[in-house]
């Protein structure tokens, strides 16, 4: 909840306010009639508008990160955000090709990691696996238009082929 009693020599009431969409929305609601400061029930009217227009702006704020995270799933190339190709060094020093996510989750509120190995699972097998943590944290459902465009984005052997290419060369 964003509403918070201001008590200054300038102005005693309430402030409601919230970011969305990169906008901050911001609502003062005066706690003084006819210069006198209002005390129980005309305060608690006025602190119940002031929580009411809060929540009309929580549920625009809600909405707005809903829409943010739908569209901040592919980059410019079409590629999924937070799933990434990487050759991973094992302890016996063995390059081994793997799918990193790194993401933050919707469902236990923080950043979270896994690695999925394409050795041990194929191309589609770790993909598949990839996909499935992703949309599981990310909470997606697997009957939407979204899930099955995450699926089709797959990267194809010759690509994965170029990114190793690229990255010996950095070396």
């Amino acid at each position: 909840m964003s509403v918070e009693l201001l008590d200054t020599t300038r102005f005693h009431g309430f402030r409601v306010r919230r970011q969305i969409a990169g906008k901050t929305y911001q609502e003062y609601f005066s706690l003084k009639k006819d210069g006198k400061r209002l005390r129980g029930a005309a305060r608690a009217e006025v602190k119940k508008t002031a929580e009411d227009r809060d929540a009309v702006l929580a549920k625009q704020q809600e909405k707005a990160k809903a829409q943010a995270a739908k569209t901040a799933l592919f980059d410019k190339d079409g590629k999924v955000r937070g799933i990434l190709f990487r050759m991973k060094t094992e302890k016996s020093g063995t390059q081994t090709p793997v799918f990193q996510i790194g993401i933050m989750s919707a469902k236990v509120d923080k950043i979270v990691n896994t690695t999925v190995s394409i050795n041990l699972h194929g191309l589609s097998g770790a993909w598949q696996k990839a996909v499935d943590f992703y949309t599981d944290h990310k909470k997606i459902s697997k009957r939407t238009q979204t899930y099955k465009k995450l699926l089709a984005s797959q990267p194809t052997k010759a690509q994965l082929d170029a990114m190793k290419r690229k990255r010996r060369k950095k070396r």
